[in-house]
This record gives C-alpha cells, structure tokens and sequence, in this order.
C-alpha cells in the first residue's frame, strides 16, 4: 500500500530514510567495486597495489586491509564495538566478488556489450560522486546555534515528537469525486465505508495501516495530524490530483531530547545545504554546457524549453499588469 508522499529533501533526521542511508550506500559503493574490478584483468604482480598489509588471498588475487577500510570508510556511523564485525563481513563480501571476477573474466564476461557498459557506467558514478564530494569537503558544518534553532523549531519532531498508528488510502481522482468524498468523510464511520464509497465510483486505491515516527511524516501534515484527535479521519492533497484519507487509530508521546537529536539534525541541515549548493552548481554548469538533444529526444527538449519560456513570459506579463494595479491602490 501506499506510503506517505514524499519529496526529496523531505526527510528528517532520524527517519527510516536516514537508517537506510548508510546501508545502501555500503551496498552501492561494494557493487561499484566489483564492477570497476573488471577493468583491471590479473594483471602482473609488479604492477600490484602499493605495499600494504594483506587481508586475503583469493587465488591468484589479494585483498588488503586498504580496501576493507575503503569500504569501511562509507559506513562512518558504525561504533567501535561494531567495527570488527563490519570488517569481517566486508572483507567476506570482497572475497565473493574477488571469486565472481575470477570467474566473468575466465568466461570472457568482461569483453560482452552489457558488462562493458555497465563499467563504463560504474565509471561515471564514481567520478561524478568524486566531484560532489570535493563540493562537500568546502562546505562548513552547521553551526550549534544553527541546530538549537531548528530542534526549537520544530517540537513536533523532537520535544513533542508522537508515534502515530494510522490507517491510509492513497488514490488519484479529479475535484468531483473529491467533492463527494469530502460529504462522505462527514459521515463515514470507519475506513472501510471510504474504501466502499470509492470503489462504488470506480477509484483504484491503496490501503494500508502501520506505525508512523514523526519524522516519517511530511512536514506539511505532520502539524495537521498531530492536532487530530482518536478516530478522526482527514483528506490531504499531495499535489497532481493525488490524494489521501488518513486516519488515527491511536498515537503516542515519543519525545526526542536535544542532545540525542543534535547529531540528526547536523547531518539533516549540512545535507540540505549540499543540495543547495549542488543544484546551484549543476545549473551554472548545463548553462556553461553545449548540450544536444538528438533523436528521439530532440522534440520533447525542445518543447519543454519552449514551454518554460512560454510560462517565464506569462509570469513577466501578470507581473507588469499587476503592477499598474499596486500603484493605484498606493
């Protein structure tokens, strides 16, 4: 069923999103591996890496300590206690891709179109990645009275975070059908009467119920459910004629303290802060670019452009109508 609608750089500090985070990173980063792996053949031991402590020998190949670090390094949230263990399970994991190699290149793999291409794409990510983080390495981190002002900001959060049992439907519908619904809402005792209401007008939905966090919510009704009681249901536009029914079953206080937060908070604003900064960047760079849509894709860039500058004129010219009106009321 449906999750809550959600829109990047929505997500708040300790949220599953940011649990996840550093585990698909690791997943990413050892995939990565295993496929730039590929562009390096056996190789001669001469040309062998720099001198360094050996983990693992896998056959002819050798794994050190540097890579098991290296990869490592991606998950810096793990404790001290977790460490070793980490290492243990990282370094079986490169000994599986070290066997996996050994064999796609004794079967030629490394030479057939999809695998070259994924190379070359595994290429691409790790040196754009490269570049996004020489972007980050320059950005200072959040300041302490910066993340004192959002936690204060933001009790619903932190100091008056809740656990919210909810029961969802999601669905897409045009304004006369929410019309309805909004006189059925007035009316419905349970969820299921929604759910047959909207059946009866042929509306695919979703329906689901589970345990929200706070931080799980948008923050754009985060404020909105906290304020509803027991067994209150409420409709919530999520923009694009798509919608939600949401309902408490039953919620809880789960206060966050400032010292526990801090930390979520500094990563959540310095990685606000890089997006700024990078799509600040990327623009400045397409703009400085020679890009060529061809093909397939040469009429829908260049209709999209001219909607842009269709919708950029008609801005200017309410503008400059509204202008003579504001004038006139001074």
């Amino acid at each position: 069923m449906a999750r809550f609608f959600t829109f990047a750089g929505t997500e708040k500090p300790g949220s599953e999103y940011w649990n996840n985070m550093n585990i698909r990173t690791l997943l990413v980063f050892t995939a990565l591996l295993l496929a730039l792996a590929l562009t390096t053949g056996c190789g001669k031991k001469e040309d062998a890496k720099v001198a360094t402590q050996v983990a693992a020998r896998v056959n002819s190949d050798e794994i050190t300590v540097h890579q098991v670090n290296y990869v490592l390094a991606r998950n810096p949230t793990l404790t001290p206690e977790l460490a070793d263990q980490a290492k243990r399970e990282i370094l079986d994991k490169l000994i599986d891709q070290h066997l996996a190699r050994q064999k796609a290149i004794e079967n030629k793999l490394d030479r057939t179109p999809n695998v070259m291409q994924a190379i070359e794409a595994a290429k691409s990510e790790v040196l754009a990645r490269a570049y996004l983080d020489q972007l980050a390495a320059t950005l200072p981190r959040p300041a302490p009275w910066e993340t004192q002002e959002y936690y204060a900001k933001h009790p619903e959060l932190f100091a008056q975070r809740r656990l919210f049992d909810l029961e969802e439907i999601a669905f897409v519908a045009k304004a006369d059908i929410v019309a309805g619904l909004r006189e059925q809402l007035s009316r419905a005792r349970s969820m299921q009467e929604i759910a047959d209401w909207l059946q009866s007008q042929e509306v695919k939905f979703l329906a689901n119920r589970g345990v929200r966090a706070a931080e799980q919510i948008p923050l754009e009704i985060l404020p909105k459910l906290q304020a509803m009681k027991v067994g209150q249901n409420q409709l919530f536009e999520a923009g694009s004629d798509r919608y939600q029914v949401i309902r408490v079953v039953a919620s809880k206080a789960e206060p966050v303290d400032e010292a526990t937060a801090t930390p979520r908070i500094q990563q959540y604003l310095f990685n606000q802060r890089l997006g700024e900064v990078v799509a600040k960047e990327m623009k400045q760079i397409r703009e400085q670019a020679k890009i060529e849509y061809l093909g397939e894709f040469a009429g829908g860039a260049a209709a999209a452009d001219a909607k842009a500058k269709a919708e950029a004129e008609a801005q200017a010219q309410a503008r400059t109508e509204e202008l003579p009106k504001e004038q006139s009321r001074k």
